[in-house]
């Protein structure tokens, strides 16, 4: 078995039905998979957990999910975190990525886009929260920010945008401005800590 198929995923959601589902899609690609109809739930049986994926519903009775993320903050916890959610709640969905999460995906997710999100979770890890300072980027800007922090391209986050590439080149000059840096390093240091950019980002 690879790494990907020992490394557990877990889902908490509500909604017995969606768990279930996604359970049922994971483990027909060979995924381990463990279930919890609340946050509550997870944190008694796998709290300490340290090692994977969570996939996590946004609103849920009792605590939620972005309360989930940030208790597993608090705590230290180096789990990958997946949000998915039935409402597109969009501004949920920055306060998310900002707070570290890897991706928010709106149900119902096919298996193909859960597959591809928790493996890219897994691969890149949790990321760290976002500076303050990114609460001043337009909503498109912080697309494009998320899209140049997970390494894509020029025209790669133009075709995942659907927008021209002098589009982004003028979205990623004004990110540098609003955020007050000069370079690819400058950027990737104020809004991952010390990491450096990957290749593919400085194109």
């Amino acid at each position: 078995m690879t790494d990907a198929a020992n490394t557990p995923i877990y889902i908490v959601d509500d909604d017995p039905a969606v768990c279930d589902a996604m359970a049922m899609m994971l483990r027909a690609a060979g995924r381990t998979v463990e279930t919890f109809h609340s946050a509550e739930s997870f944190i008694e049986h796998r709290g300490s957990a340290s090692a994977g994926c969570l996939v996590v519903d946004m609103r849920m009775p009792g605590m939620s999910g972005p309360e989930l993320q940030q208790l597993l903050r608090q705590r230290q916890s180096s789990l990958a975190i997946l949000f998915v959610t039935g409402f597109g709640d969009i501004p949920a969905a920055v306060r998310a990525i900002k707070h570290g999460a890897t991706d928010f995906l709106a149900k119902p997710v096919d298996e193909k886009q859960l597959l591809t999100a928790i493996d890219h979770a897994l691969a890149n890890g949790n990321r760290a929260p976002l500076p303050d300072i990114v609460d001043t980027l337009t909503h498109r800007e912080r697309e494009v920010l998320e899209l140049i922090l997970s390494g894509q391209q020029t025209r790669a986050i133009a075709q995942q945008l659907f927008i021209s590439v002098k589009t982004v080149e003028f979205h990623r000059s004004r990110i540098h401005v609003k955020l007050k840096v000069s370079s690819m390093a400058e950027l990737f240091m104020l809004c991952l800590g010390n990491a450096r950019p990957p290749v593919a980002a400085q194109h």
